[in-house]
């Protein structure tokens, strides 16, 4: 990475003793190495002779038409409200280098794209809305910021997009950052924004839970360019399996959880915009590890391979989809029986699923299979009843988790919900969730029999409630044992088909 900071050396030649003495003059600069932005030549030489670059903002097709109607159904949720939501800004990885910019999930939601540092401002008229996008104007030629600031300059970061190519792309009204102003009774939701034109503004009006929870609920009804979205990351999602199985070889070989994880990464993001979370890659006893996202360990082709992924579109939809597969390519028989228990469970919570159920049926489905399967083993103190009571759960020592969550611009999406709306709620056509059963069993649980000590297991597949049951968006993917061996021999038979490749346009 290019350093763009000039550093002081302080001198290290000796004082003439007494404390005073004991702390270096300061350094003289070399003149060799002047401060451009004290260097008037250099400063008159960067303010011409630049043309003009393409600056058309990339926006998923169909994004600013969804987040109009979007900011409708807000306005209408909350008649009568000045709203306000704060993009953010890229956290500092170290230093002077910062994590790649994803723009707060309900400004994606609500404009259609990210921007950095940017505020969305929706206010009430009669018959609709308004929305006003505040930005950050970039710095172009002939603005000392584009050769000298490193965050909006273009000069380092390339063009950019300004308040009038985003007007253009977005059909809103845009002023400058600076010019923000709330009023008291503002309604603020987004990511925290401690730095910035827009700080001060935002921190006058404390973060709205009841804004958080609105839009939460509204964005659990998808609408159909939302579920072609969904749909579309998780058919990515299902080749990226394909391309980590081609890779395996060279995985148990010499590259380990961490080559199948990058291998995943890159392709997520060469076919949208990266993984929609850190990609899990658990081998062996790893698996049993919900949030194994450290993926540094080896892959043993006698253990099991537990792979927890999803793409990200451009639009900040993603798929999450795992598979648990035998590394070696067939499945032993404790490690099959495990499998073909979680599987059993998975179709039960699958079958539970539809308009008018509620929600927590398909966690009850799930979890009265694994109960079952449990007590058949001999791995449950009590009864069946008993553990499945309230004041039992003794099964969940192997499955903490839950078995399913709503899905959509979030991977974990409308998690500010009330109970109401969400766990305590019935199923609608138009509701994106994933079921995801499982088992855990630890390498150090000593209540689990010694040949089922670091089995990890669990599927998830991505649905959408519909006005008749469900489609399951990710079943391109068995969740067989018998079918998950096929599927494995077959996507590592060769080099990737014309079929398998990625498709480079429309995420």
């Amino acid at each position: 990475m290019t350093e763009h900071r000039t550093h002081t050396h302080a001198s290290h030649g000796a004082g003439s003793g007494g404390a005073a003495s004991s702390m270096p003059a300061p350094a003289e600069r070399d003149p060799r190495m002047p401060r451009l932005a004290q260097s008037p030549g250099f400063n008159e030489s960067m303010r011409s002779g630049w043309g003009t670059p393409a600056r058309t903002p990339v926006i998923p097709s169909g994004a600013a038409l969804a987040a109009h109607h979007h900011r409708t159904r807000l306005a209408e949720a909350l008649p009568g409200r000045t709203i306000a939501i704060a993009a953010g800004r890229a956290p500092v990885r170290a230093n002077d280098t910062s994590f790649e910019f994803r723009a707060d999930s309900d400004f994606l939601w609500l404009l259609g794209c990210g921007i950095e540092d940017a505020v969305l401002v929706i206010e009430a008229v009669p018959g609709g809305h308004d929305a006003t996008l505040y930005l950050p104007a970039p710095f172009r030629p002939g603005d000392d910021g584009f050769h000298a600031d490193p965050l909006r300059g273009e000069l380092w970061v390339g063009p950019m997009p300004g308040l009038a190519e985003y007007a253009e792309a977005l059909d809103v009204r845009t002023r400058r950052i600076e010019e923000l102003v709330l009023g008291d009774d503002t309604l603020v939701a987004g990511a925290p924004t401690p730095v910035g034109p827009a700080a001060a503004a935002l921190a006058a009006n404390p973060r709205s839970a009841e804004l958080r929870r609105v839009l939460a609920e509204l964005r659990m009804i998808k609408d159909e360019w939302e579920l072609a979205e969904l749909s579309a990351a998780v058919a990515s999602t299902e080749q990226g399996f394909a391309a980590m199985a081609r890779e395996l070889s060279s995985a148990i070989e010499w590259g380990g959880e961490r080559w199948l994880q990058g291998t995943f990464d890159r392709y997520a993001r060469t076919v949208g915009n990266g993984p929609g979370y850190a990609s899990i890659v658990g081998s062996g006893a790893h698996a049993p590890i919900l949030h194994w996202v450290r993926a540094d360990g080896a892959i043993d082709p006698a253990e099991l391979l537990l792979l927890d992924v999803g793409v990200e579109r451009q639009s900040g939809f993603t798929a999450d989809v795992t598979r648990t597969i035998p590394a070696g390519g067939t499945f032993t028989s404790a490690q099959r029986a495990v499998h073909d228990l979680v599987e059993a469970s998975h179709r039960a919570g699958l079958a539970a699923v539809g308009p008018g159920r509620q929600w927590s049926d398909f966690h009850a489905a799930s979890m009265e299979v694994i109960a079952r399967g449990l007590h058949d083993w001999g791995m449950l103190p009590v009864s069946v009843d008993e553990a499945l009571a309230p004041d039992g759960q003794q099964h969940r020592r192997y499955i903490v988790c839950g078995v399913g969550h709503h899905l959509g611009i979030d991977v974990h999406d409308c998690a500010g919900s009330s109970y109401a709306a969400y766990q305590g709620a019935v199923m609608q056509p138009g509701m994106a969730l994933t079921v995801e059963p499982g088992l855990y069993f630890h390498a150090f649980d000593e209540t689990v029999p010694p040949e089922l000590r670091g089995l990890g297991v669990r599927i998830e597949d991505d649905l959408v409630v519909t006005a008749t049951g469900h489609d399951v968006l990710s079943s391109g993917l068995p969740i067989d044992a018998a079918g998950l061996e096929a599927w494995l021999a077959t996507a590592r038979s060769g080099e990737p088909s014309s079929t398998a490749r990625p498709a480079l346009t429309g995420s």
